[in-house]
């Protein structure tokens, strides 16, 4: 091999050390968008992020692109990289694939779930039932997500969980309805959740299945709510609610 060829050669060890770390910084990226401390619409330095996470600029550039292709960021010619808005009429499809992964993920647990694995959903149901007395609506969406997400791991696809994953991710964007529940809701939505963990438990299949598809329904007819709300309260103020005008679309 020649000088030339040698140093035109990829190195290995190199690629798979560039590789972990846009990793570590996609994640580290999404965390902060899933858990909104980055909202939609706001932007993302690549300098910035490239100090904050003490990388070179490269694996932040890199990271961007997959968080692209996973529906999270968009890319504007001359301005940057920004979080993206998801509208209604989009939720509206993620909702409807959302569905039918969770109602499979219901009936393939249904025929392996085993008492560790009803450990732990039956722990995240606690923890909503401890949210709804404390008042804490954050936490109670956190462990309500928390559950649909060990619920969905332990039916044991993998390519299930990975696409449930994306879409999940996505839904986050839903600033104004996406699993925001309040009052006499948030108790029905506790007691949809307790209904699910005694089908899985039973090894109920098509029960589990069922009460899934309508929870998921529920949650849409909520963000249709909050929507409906926030479209009367903008007409009031004549100003535009892009996020759930049911026509738009996001970017």
């Amino acid at each position: 091999m020649t000088d030339s060829m040698h140093s035109a050669s990829v190195d290995p060890i190199e690629v798979v050390r560039r590789h972990s770390l846009t990793t570590l910084v996609r994640d580290e990226i999404e965390r902060h968008i899933v858990d909104g401390t980055l909202t939609p619409g706001d932007k993302l330095n690549e300098a910035d992020w490239a100090a904050r996470l003490h990388v070179s600029r490269g694996p932040v550039r890199e990271a961007f692109r997959a968080l692209e292709q996973a529906g999270l960021v968009r890319t504007e010619k001359n301005r940057g990289v920004f979080v993206r808005t998801v509208s209604l009429a989009e939720a509206d499809e993620i909702y409807a694939v959302r569905a039918v992964l969770e109602e499979a993920a219901c009936r393939m647990l249904a025929a392996c779930i085993d008492a560790a694995k009803l450990a732990v959903l039956r722990d995240w149901v606690d923890a909503m039932r401890a949210a709804l007395a404390s008042h804490d609506h954050d936490a109670y969406a956190r462990a309500n997500v928390a559950f649909h997400d060990a619920l969905v791991a332990a039916a044991g696809n993998a390519k299930l969980y990975d696409t449930y994953r994306g879409l999940v991710s996505q839904l986050n964007l839903f600033r104004r309805a996406a699993l925001v529940v309040r009052g006499d809701a948030m108790k029905r939505s506790l007691a949809e959740h307790r209904a699910i963990l005694i089908a899985l438990a039973s090894r109920d299949a098509e029960q589990a299945a069922h009460l899934m598809r309508a929870h998921v329904q529920g949650g849409l007819q909520r963000a249709h709510a909050v929507c409906a709300g926030a479209g009367d309260e903008a007409r009031a103020q004549r100003v535009p609610a892009t996020e759930c005008a049911p026509g738009s679309r996001a970017r």
